[in-house]
């Protein structure tokens, strides 16, 4: 509880103090103490953590993305986002406070108070070490379901983030131009753009046994027929597979190439899919070259 709850239920600054050195009470934050003993719970902690930060905070980073079913609930701190004007400072272990200039925008009503889904989404962007896994948070949060692609977007535009605006916009570009799972963001951007290949067209529709399946990328728009099939699953159900495999016959009856990667590969030796990207594209008459990237065997790190 907050000081001037306590007082309103007629306790003393000494009473509070008497019962803080007794150990019945504890100060968890300036001005805010536990009237029990224990561990906080999660919801304590969040009260506790807003009545700190004042009447105007929101939860928000990822203590609002745990209330929008984005991120598990963890045991570190509350994450909250302030005006400019306010006092708060944060408080570890108990709360990091954070300010926002455009606050009255990216705040939704909720019990508790939080951030909107997309602000949410971009804040975690915007906490990641590199642009680069910036890039996997915004993939992970729209493949997911968490957020749409158009609602980030126009926040971005209403709202740019302090950092990583430019390869925060290049995420949203490919999900929105066809890359629908973190494994095909990987091949996009690890494989493709890396290493120059050419930009395939994505989920492609294809005819297989009068049925419309999708193909991951294609390269028809080049005049190549190369299908590249990328295979999250770790395991295949029966009707998968018998899918899979009238799809191939098909390529096959049609005169398709089809190559077939999964996350070991593309994880574990994404220039070597590279090559054998380039090696087919150049059978058909492909002449842009294989640019080396740093990840490359004899690339300087």
């Amino acid at each position: 509880m907050e000081v001037r709850q306590l007082t309103a239920f007629m306790f003393t600054a000494d009473a509070i103090k008497a019962n803080v050195r007794a150990g019945r009470w504890r100060a968890i934050a300036p001005r805010v103490y536990a009237t029990f003993t224990g561990p906080l719970p999660r919801e304590s902690r969040i009260a506790a953590a807003l009545l700190y930060a004042g009447p105007m905070a929101v939860l928000s980073h990822c203590t609002a993305a745990e209330e929008w079913g984005m991120r598990p609930p963890s045991s570190g701190p509350v994450h909250v986002t302030v005006p400019y004007n306010c006092s708060a400072i944060s408080q570890p272990p108990l709360v990091m406070v954070h300010r926002s200039r455009a606050f009255r925008h990216i705040a939704v009503d909720g019990r508790p108070p939080l951030t909107n889904r997309a602000d949410t989404v971009i804040d975690l962007a915007v906490a990641e070490p590199t642009p680069r896994d910036a890039q996997r948070t915004i993939t992970e949060m729209v493949t997911g379901r968490r957020v749409a692609a158009a609602q980030l977007r126009e926040r971005l535009f209403e709202r740019p983030p302090w950092r990583y605006k430019q390869p925060i916009l290049e995420a949203v570009d490919r999900l929105e131009t066809g890359v629908q799972s973190m494994l095909e963001e990987r091949y996009a951007v690890e494989t493709e753009a890396a290493h120059g290949l050419p930009e395939a067209r994505r989920q492609q529709p294809v005819l297989v046994d009068d049925k419309t399946l999708v193909e991951d990328a294609v390269y028809d728009h080049l005049g190549i027929p190369l299908t590249v099939r990328l295979d999250g699953r770790t395991h295949l159900e029966p009707d998968v597979a018998y899918r899979d495999r009238r799809r191939d016959n098909a390529a096959e009856l049609a005169g398709r190439s089809r190559l077939v990667f999964g996350w070991r590969e593309l994880s574990e030796s994404p220039c070597q899919v590279a090559d054998e990207v380039a090696h087919v594209l150049h059978e058909y008459g492909w002449h842009g070259p294989l640019r080396r990237c740093p990840k490359c065997p004899g690339q300087d790190p």
